[in-house]
């Protein structure tokens, strides 16, 4: 399988390790036979566990009525998913497309229009997608610097409300924050700087947009990670875990914003694709207060844990979206801990990412931790 790969796709990520043919709850199994407990969740997105039954029965019987009828017509699976949407977000209207980084290129779009202003505020260390628009606002020099010249965005410091406040300036008609930092460190925003944000967006003339994209449907502990930081935002946008692994991406537009789009401001051809708005639905009705209470639960048990292994500085993250900081690289833990039977994720040079599906128990927990503790300490 890897040979194909390598020989077949354009080498825009590092060979693969191992090739996955199944997958089951927190479980995947390599072409080989050997099962792998799966605390990456393909990068936060499997999050109910694989092949779950309420999208995966959803998903086959929108199958068998209708695949695709493009946006210039309606559809019931994107009409109920806009409206569940919407009563989990307290009002507002929803634009689908297939990834994060078009929900955020819908973003800047909208705010662009609606502001009159082309300046974005983000943070450094942030992640909002590898397109053009996308990457400009995101805070990794290292990801930015072989397709720059890049559109002007300006850049603060994580809970560091002077360095927000210097960032500041007029033609800002965006302030862009992710509430966890994911591919930054698995970093999460203080209430009080997310306070400060919003504040200084309204004093801009701005729009607040939260890039939910890891953190929404449930990861936190919330179906969204605002909830739990007092500050609801004007535009939010969702991907990865909506539809349980099946392409999605959404713009969230609230009730009380401005107006901005009108017919031929923006599109996607697939989005909105019955299919995968009918697996995200059944997503969103799984997402109850008792799958939420496991996360809190269970994270708190993994965070735990995480603390107690040796070699870790510090945890950080909400619900079952964390960070353990090492004391040494975590290339190599993540390695061995591959070859000990644990997928697990890296968030920059030192920083270990665990973000298992959310119906995760104590029992797989248990195991990680077993098996982070051998690869620690071998």
């Amino acid at each position: 399988m890897s040979t194909v790969l390598e020989n077949a796709l354009l080498p825009t990520y590092p060979p693969p390790p191992i090739g996955f043919v199944e997958g089951d709850g927190v479980w995947l199994t390599s072409a080989d036979g050997r099962r792998y407990l799966d605390f990456a969740a393909g990068i936060a997105v499997v999050s109910l566990g694989h092949r779950h039954p309420a999208p995966l029965a959803a998903a086959h019987a929108q199958l068998d009525r209708l695949w695709h009828a493009s946006n210039l017509f309606a559809t019931e699976p994107a009409a109920t998913l806009a409206q569940l949407l919407s009563d989990r977000f307290g009002g507002a209207r929803a634009f689908f497309c297939n990834s994060g980084a078009e929900a955020n290129e819908a973003a800047l779009k909208f705010a662009r229009k609606a502001t009159g202003k082309a300046g974005v505020l983000a943070l450094e260390g942030s992640f909002h997608g590898r397109t053009i628009g996308a990457l400009a606002v995101t805070g990794q020099p290292a990801k930015r610097a072989a397709f720059e010249p890049l559109a002007a965005a300006r850049f603060a410091k994580p809970n560091d409300v002077a360095s927000l406040d210097a960032a500041a300036a007029d033609d800002v008609g965006l302030v862009l924050l992710e509430p966890v930092l994911g591919e930054g460190g698995v970093i999460p925003l203080e209430p009080a700087f997310v306070a400060r944000a919003a504040a200084l967006a309204a004093e801009l003339g701005a729009l607040l947009a939260f890039d939910e994209v890891q953190t929404g449907v449930g990861r936190t502990g919330s179906f969204f990670a605002w909830e739990q930081l007092g500050v609801r935002p004007q535009l939010l946008t969702l991907a990865k875990a909506l539809a349980n692994g099946l392409p999605i991406g959404c713009l969230l537009v609230a009730d009380d914003a401005p107006d901005a789009f009108a017919p031929g401001d923006h599109g996607s051809t697939f989005g909105g694709n019955p299919v995968s708005c009918a697996a995200a639905a059944a997503v969103c009705a799984a997402i109850t207060d008792e799958l939420l209470a496991n996360v809190t639960k269970q994270g708190a048990r993994l965070r735990a844990g995480l603390a107690a292994l040796p070699g870790v500085v510090e945890v950080r993250g909400m619900g079952l979206l964390l960070g353990a900081v090492l004391d040494r690289p975590v290339q190599p833990v993540l390695d061995a801990a591959l070859d000990a039977g644990l997928v697990g994720l890296g968030a920059g040079p030192d920083v270990l990412r665990l973000a298992p599906p959310l119906v995760v128990g104590a029992e797989e927990i248990d195991l990680a931790l077993a098996i982070l503790t051998e690869v620690m300490t071998g």
